[in-house]
């Protein structure tokens, strides 16, 4: 990916080299996937050091790449390794490592420098392979939504939607799901993450289904509440609320403008209408390799400042959840192309009844 840029990062910091020990970065700089395997950028050098499980489909995989087989204790081995290359100032991923780790580390002539969100503002905005990945992984949503909508049917329960949803994750040729989808009938609605479960759905409320899968290393995340059988007056008007304020948020992504102006907007339009007591959580948050990232999309905080810029992805989520009652929300990512922000989703925002 941007490995090029990291290694400007790395010499700006005065830092001889950089150790990255987390998954999620260990694939954002390489592409490599694995559950033990390291990477140590110089300014002029990258390295992949992974175990005899790894090795083979690493040095096939990574063409570009000095792939080095960890012999013995990985920690004593990447101590030595670090020694062998010369570097003596190195940078470790401080927010990313156990106090295991951490204590391990020492080492005679390295000198350890710890960072927290060493890559935040690179991984922050996506080059165009990346939103690439994941316009290809909604679209896979989108097909699986709109398979749901010929599958359910009231009297099954919520967690035999969620296997039809993970089968047809797996068909899409994903390597899984970004998080547990949630599946959410009438009263679980309110409940923002809910636990998918063997409550049966019903004729008569709400389903809300909150699903994303993984494509090519990228995760994606969608939600959208349906209506099973015909709404009440006051769903329809909730629903109207949080779809509008979904629209009022999407206005506000535009290059220039701050990441809290998108919070701000929905969060505003809720008020407006009374509702404000029951939006509960963020407009939305950053998202990439992991399903949560950089920056948060709140009117409150340090990310509330940061100026939205081209390439940033994030999703745009309003809800509104009344206790014991029902909740909607409706979730998109989007994408920030061209100077505004571009769903990546081509569902509709209007609501669905079955």
């Amino acid at each position: 990916m941007k490995v090029k840029e990291v290694q400007s990062l790395i010499e700006k910091e005065g830092l001889d080299a950089f150790l990255f020990s987390s998954q999620a970065n260990v694939f954002y700089l390489s592409g490599f996937k694995s559950t033990h395997a390291y990477v140590v950028l110089t300014p002029s050098s990258k390295h992949l050091l992974t175990d005899g499980r790894y090795y083979e489909r690493a040095k096939k995989e990574l063409k570009d790449w000095d792939v080095v087989l960890i012999k013995g204790k990985a920690l004593r081995f990447i101590k030595r390794f670090l020694k062998d290359l010369g570097v003596s100032r190195v940078g470790y991923e401080r927010d990313r490592v156990s106090c295991d780790f951490r204590g391990s580390l020492r080492a005679k002539g390295i000198r350890w420098v710890g960072y927290t969100n060493f890559l935040r503002d690179i991984r922050a905005v996506k080059t165009k392979e990346e939103i690439e990945r994941m316009r290809e992984g909604a679209k896979k949503v989108d097909r699986i939504f709109k398979d749901i909508l010929g599958f359910v049917r009231p009297g099954m329960t919520e967690l035999e939607v969620r296997r039809f949803i993970v089968n047809r994750i797996f068909e899409e040729g994903s390597t899984g799901e970004s998080f547990p989808a949630i599946v959410a009938g009438g009263e679980s609605s309110a409940i923002p993450h809910h636990e998918t479960s063997l409550r049966k759905i019903k004729s008569g409320e709400p389903l809300l289904i909150d699903m994303g899968l993984v494509w090519r290393g990228y995760c994606t995340d969608f939600t959208r509440t349906l209506f099973i059988g015909k709404p009440e007056e006051e769903f329809k008007k909730v629903y109207t609320v949080v779809r509008d304020a979904h629209l009022f948020a999407l206005e506000k992504v535009k290059v220039g403008n701050r990441i809290g102006d998108v919070d701000r907007a929905a969060r505003e339009h809720i008020s407006r209408k009374r509702l404000g007591k029951f939006f509960s959580h963020s407009t939305g948050h950053g998202i990439g390799v992991e399903i949560h990232e950089y920056p948060r999309v709140y009117f409150k905080g340090e990310d509330a400042n940061r100026v939205i810029e081209e390439g940033m992805v994030f999703t745009v989520e309003p809800g509104v959840y009344l206790p014991g009652r029902f909740g909607v929300r409706i979730e998109n990512m989007v994408a920030v192309i061209d100077g505004r922000g571009e769903p990546l989703s081509s569902v509709g925002l209007d609501l669905v009844t079955l």
